[in-house]
C-alpha cells in the first residue's frame, strides 16, 4: 500500500457575525435535528455521505462507540431532507470553553450540485452558534471551527469560505492510500 500526501485545512468563525448564509435552495428542502441518538442512522449518514470520498475513520466503530459519540451533552446531528429523502447532514461536536467543531458535514452524492450544501452549512453553523440555547449547561459559543482536506469534494473549501469561515492552519501529512469504501462494503 502506498502513501499519499493529504492537505488538511482548518477554518474558523470567531463571531456569529462572521456567518454569511447561503440562500435556501428551491423545492422542499428541510433541515431537522435528529433528536433521538441512533447509531444505525448516524452510521447510515456517515457511509452515504463519505463513502465516495474516503471517510473511513468511523467504519471500525462498534455500536457502543457510536452511541458514546452521540450521547455527549451538546452533540447534535442536523439532517437535510429533499422531499423526505436524507440528502446530507452536519454533526456538531461541543468542546470546552465555548468552542464547537463542525466535525462532519456533507451531502449524499446524488444531492450534490443542487445548492443544498451551502444552505445546510449555513444552518449548521448557525446551530453551532446558538448551541447553548438548547444546552443551558454549555458555555455560550465563542468559536466555531471545522477542517476539510484534499480528499473532500472539490467545492468544499469554496463553500466554507463563502459562508465566512477563515483559514487558520494548513498541514500536509502522508497517509496510507485506502480504497474508496463506497456505501456498501465491496460495492
Amino acid at each position: 500500500m502506498s502513501n499519499i500526501p493529504v492537505t488538511t485545512w482548518s477554518l474558523e468563525q470567531t463571531s456569529p457575525a462572521d456567518l454569511l448564509p447561503a440562500a435556501a435552495p428551491e423545492g422542499d428542502v428541510r433541515i431537522v435535528r435528529a433528536e433521538v441518538p441512533s447509531p444505525e442512522f448516524s452510521r447510515f449518514l456517515y457511509t452515504a455521505v463519505g463513502g465516495d470520498i474516503r471517510w473511513t475513520d468511523r467504519l471500525g466503530w462498534n455500536y457502543a462507540r457510536w452511541q458514546e459519540q452521540l450521547d455527549r451533552p451538546g452533540a447534535e446531528t442536523w439532517v437535510a431532507y429533499d422531499r423526505g429523502t436524507p440528502a446530507g447532514y452536519v454533526e456538531l461536536n461541543p468542546q470546552d470553553d465555548g468552542v464547537v467543531e463542525i466535525i462532519l458535514f456533507g451531502l449524499v452524492p446524488a444531492f450534490r450540485g443542487r445548492r443544498i450544501g451551502g444552505h445546510l452549512l449555513s444552518y449548521g453553523a448557525a446551530r453551532a452558534w446558538d448551541l447553548a440555547e438548547r444546552w443551558p449547561e454549555r458555555t455560550p459559543t465563542k468559536r466555531v471551527w471545522l477542517h476539510t482536506c484534499s480528499k473532500d469534494g472539490k467545492f468544499a473549501m469554496d463553500n466554507y469560505q463563502r459562508r465566512g469561515f477563515r483559514l487558520f492552519d494548513t498541514k500536509v501529512e502522508l497517509e496510507a492510500e485506502v480504497a474508496t469504501p463506497g456505501f456498501w462494503p465491496g460495492a
